[in-house]
């Protein structure tokens, strides 16, 4: 759905401005005035690593007003692989001197604000108040529940992405959307503590280009918002896969819509647990036909799998379910609670799933000899 622009237009654009921006302002749709708006913005971009250098980049040479750019880091060696806007000459140096040096050599209109600091529940509101739109290109669940409880509070569109290894999602979350529209939180997506056990990209990778894929996505979602143009990722979850170049898109309603339609529904029968086997029983289980599943990451399975285990990372799987094709599953991990996820998915799609309890680590303590 198109959304009413966030932001009034600046009087007019400089000649010099006008020219470095032409190509926008012949857009169908877009014209002057977007670009006059995007003049006038302000967008928070926090995190200018992996997602945030290319935002930065991207809404420096559209012609974003005011850029807040946040971070506590310092450029290290392993950052250039994915961080565009740093140079290595830049190692050691804070992240936001290279946001304010980039800003400068795309658009001299545009004022980056550096703010070198970590953004935590404590500061996050003061840190993002003012701001038209947000963007988070944080790497940690903690610090984007802080980010997202702010723009929660001051009603800021929140523009959503992240990336590990060769996946990736983006979304708008907004608590104060237009009227007649329900609002999303991050919390809609992801209950709180649902990705307490992610691993991180320093322990998983992450592919590069696809970082400069999803931070030069984030940059058009913000812009949307700000001029009004075209149909944000709001209520809706972009879904990338660049192993495979797939692109999907998934519905996204309020928790408490889904909540509400369950209630109206008549009760239905409690769930039966998912059953936990032992190291024995999964291996006795293999032997009479039941499918072993690693829904572990590349890199973890790497390090070692269950001999005939079939790999399919939880989030592929949590996407389709009925990809498995099996009848009965025993489903592995590495401690066990990303199993519980997958089974609960498979038994739902109709798939007798069970876990293997305490996960590849169980196994690896019952097999290894003391």
């Amino acid at each position: 759905m198109a959304f009413p622009p966030l932001v009034e237009p600046v009087g007019a654009l400089g000649d010099a401005e006008q020219t470095r921006t032409a190509r926008h302002r012949v857009l169908a749709g877009f014209g002057d005035i977007a670009q006059r708006r995007l003049a006038a913005a302000h967008v928070a971009v926090v995190g200018a690593g992996g997602l945030g250098s290319p935002a930065v980049l991207a809404l420096a040479a559209a012609g974003v007003g005011t850029l807040t750019v946040i971070d506590d880091d310092e450029v290290e060696a392993s950052n250039l692989q994915r961080q565009v806007m740093h140079r290595v000459i830049d190692v050691g140096a804070p992240k936001v001197d290279s946001a304010v040096r980039i800003g400068a050599e795309l658009s001299p209109t545009t004022v980056v604000r550096p703010v070198r600091a970590l953004l935590t529940p404590a500061n996050a509101r003061e840190l993002l108040a003012g701001a038209d739109v947000v963007i988070d290109g944080t790497d940690t669940f903690p610090t984007r529940e802080a980010v997202a409880a702010a723009c929660e509070e001051l009603g800021v569109p929140l523009v959503w992405g992240v990336v590990q290894e060769f996946h990736a999602q983006a979304t708008v979350f907004w608590s104060a959307p237009p009227a007649g529209t329900a609002p999303l939180r991050l919390a809609d997506l992801y209950p709180p503590d649902a990705a307490a056990d992610a691993p991180t990209c320093a322990q998983v990778g992450v592919l590069g280009a696809l970082c400069l894929q999803v931070g030069s996505l984030l940059a058009t979602e913000a812009i949307k918002l700000v001029t009004g143009v075209g149909e944000p990722l709001f209520g809706r979850v972009l879904v990338i896969d660049a192993l495979r170049g797939r692109t999907v898109e998934v519905p996204l309603r309020p928790a408490a819509a889904a909540e509400a339609v369950a209630q109206a529904q008549p009760a239905a029968p409690p769930t039966a647990p998912v059953p936990q086997l032992t190291p024995e029983q999964t291996l006795a289980a293999q032997r009479d036909g039941a499918l072993l599943l690693d829904v572990r990451e590349p890199a973890e399975t790497a390090r070692g799998v269950i001999p005939g285990s079939v790999l399919v990372p939880l989030g592929d799987l949590l996407a389709d379910p009925a990809r498995v094709g099996a009848p009965r599953v025993v489903v592995v991990c590495q401690v066990g609670m990303r199993a519980q996820r997958a089974a609960r998915a498979l038994r739902e799609a109709g798939v007798e799933a069970s876990v293997l309890a305490g996960g590849l680590d169980a196994w690896t303590r019952a097999t290894v000899p003391a």
